[in-house]
């Protein structure tokens, strides 16, 4: 994996991985400075689980205060019915996990053609090694069409991607917007220029496996009703810094856990930007209500993933996820980054739930629903806690800082360890402990997203573009 990422910077040609990403990620290795990290916070962990048992007598006698009052009978009361929900559901998508299976490749007399759209703006030499790769792809050559747009970039994106399509005597087809107009017209372009029966969406700074295209669109040919189909997201820069070894876990729990679970239940709730497929015949029944939606009277820029997947599900289509096609993408390095990407994540979140629970608990499609309306639930319950949760936060750090900071603390060594058992059982048990930082470092530092989220989801701007 470094060897790949220094390939990336020193704008060198790759042909094909030179692993699968799981060897890679099976194979990393930290520095003595993420050693220190990760064994510090353990550490800090196991001090805070003895320290919550030495103090639980006090922290009873608090508990039992706050029980005698009207407020903290509430408190307690709401905290106990939590618990039992985020037990149950965390149970039920593990029973669903378990019955996960990923759809092998289908032969190649089989395969769909496709049309691979990839969108840049501001990418650089990032977009050529996307576009390399996809190129690579183990896939019918006469099958498969890539599509490139540049939307409206100011650096060099529009010379990288001519060098491409150089290097690749004319298999990528490349084009450019007469000005930014943004990610969703710019898959509207590609849409529309689009040849092949399966559409697939790549980020323009994320790097494909061999048989990662095959694999994403396998499903279709053998599941008739499916709409769209969710790639498998890993990290790409994991060892340019903490925050994205950080994220490389929470990734594979979100995609290959979470993911997993909406899969059997046929409802992925988002096909990512980083790596999706749609059904040709899906797309194009929505694409004007898609390219003209709406929030509160303002044109939807951020959240084209989420709003596609959302308008698919409403057909009655089913949208499944695939393990085994991996893509590996770039993720932010820094904190100011970082929060941008999530504000915009969690605005979209808001309003694909509205959307969503429009038709989620009607008869939008055959057969049992209750599993779809499940996930619809946990995710408005997410957000109707957020100002909840916070201001009983801010109470307790103002009124009991220490049983605060104790009780913060245990729970999220209790809590991540299921992370952390998840990706050590598939990949490495060194990096599995990233879950535990990460935790503490959205705990007190992120805490804030889904509240700002929530009060400024009518805002427009995709913020982290530079």
């Amino acid at each position: 994996m470094r060897a790949l990422v220094n390939n990336l910077k020193q704008n060198k040609r790759i042909n094909i991985f030179p692993n699968s990403i799981t060897q890679s990620i099976k194979q990393q290795k930290l520095s003595q400075q993420e050693c220190l990290v990760i064994f510090g916070t353990i550490f800090t962990l196991i001090i805070v689980v003895i320290s919550f048992m030495l103090y639980q007598p006090l922290i009873e006698v608090i508990s039992n205060h706050r029980q005698n009052t009207m407020l903290g009978s509430i408190a307690f009361i709401s905290s106990s019915v939590l618990l039992t929900i985020y037990a149950f559901f965390l149970g039920y998508i593990i029973y669903l996990f378990r019955q996960y299976k990923e759809i092998s490749s289908v032969a190649d007399d089989e395969l769909p053609t496709v049309t691979v759209i990839v969108p840049a703006y501001n990418e650089g030499s990032l977009v050529y090694h996307t576009l390399i790769s996809l190129s690579n792809s183990d896939y019918p050559v006469d099958k498969m069409q890539i599509i490139a747009i540049d939307d409206g970039s100011k650096d060099d994106t529009w010379q990288w991607m001519l060098k491409a399509k150089y290097e690749l005597l004319g298999r990528v087809h490349i084009y450019q917007q007469p000005k930014n107009k943004g990610k969703r017209h710019a898959l509207y372009r590609g849409f529309h220029l689009a040849d092949g029966e399966i559409f697939v969406t790549v980020d323009s700074d994320s790097l494909v496996e061999k048989n990662t295209l095959r694999n994403l669109v396998s499903p279709f040919v053998v599941n008739k009703n499916c709409g769209a189909v969710a790639g498998n997201v890993k990290v790409l820069n994991n060892r340019s810094g903490m925050i994205p070894r950080m994220l490389n876990v929470s990734f594979v729990f979100s995609f290959e856990l979470i993911r997993s679970a909406q899969s059997v239940l046929k409802t992925v709730l988002c096909t990512p930007g980083a790596l999706a497929a749609y059904k040709k015949e899906a797309v194009m029944n929505i694409l004007t209500e898609w390219i003209n939606q709406t929030f509160m009277g303002k044109p939807s820029d951020i959240g084209e993933d989420r709003a596609m997947t959302n308008m698919i599900l409403k057909q009655g289509y089913d949208v499944l996820f695939q393990r085994n096609a991996h893509v590996l993408t770039n993720t932010p390095e820094e904190y100011e980054n970082l929060y941008k990407m999530f504000v915009r994540w969690e605005r979209s979140n808001v309003r694909e739930n509205i959307m969503m629970s429009k038709f989620a608990f009607g008869d939008f499609r055959q057969g049992n629903k209750t599993g779809t309306r499940i996930l619809l639930l946990n995710q408005w319950l997410k957000v109707i806690l957020a100002y909840p949760l916070m201001i009983s936060m801010l109470f307790f750090v103002l009124n009991y800082p220490v049983v605060f900071l104790l009780t913060t603390l245990f729970a999220i060594a209790l809590l991540s360890s299921v992370q952390v058992i998840f990706y050590a059982r598939k990949y490495n048990l060194l990096e599995s402990f990233w879950a535990y930082p990460y935790s503490i470092f959205y705990a007190f530092s992120l805490f804030w997203i889904t509240p700002y989220a929530i009060a400024t989801a009518a805002k427009r701007g995709w913020l982290t573009r530079g």
